[in-house]
């Protein structure tokens, strides 16, 4: 009899050490529940993105006021139409002041 509590025992301190060491262990429970909430916050940040870049893209496909606005802003494009004036300035004198009569 004394041999069947010595086995129970040993197998009751070696459950206990697989419980709180070890693959599987409450440690790793408790590490991989924490990575699995950073991972679902990460996951958040990228659906958000993943969804302004799926408007963008949307928008150049269909929005023609999109693609008119990159092509005036990047382009230097203008309508047909529509007159382009560019205005230059006169080059600042020494002391700060513009040509004379100009």
């Amino acid at each position: 009899m004394r041999w069947l509590i010595a086995i129970l025992v040993v197998i009751l301190v070696v459950l206990q050490v697989r419980l709180w060491s070890g693959d599987g262990s409450m440690h790793d429970v408790r590490r991989l529940r924490q990575d699995v909430r950073q991972q679902s916050l990460t996951n958040q940040e990228l659906k958000e993105r993943n969804q302004a870049l799926a408007g963008e893209v949307k928008d150049l496909k269909q929005g023609l006021e999109a693609i008119e606005e990159r092509a005036r802003t990047e382009l230097g494009m203008v309508k047909q139409g529509e007159t382009f004036f560019q205005v230059i300035e006169e080059p600042a004198h020494k002391d700060g002041h513009s040509a004379p009569g100009h």
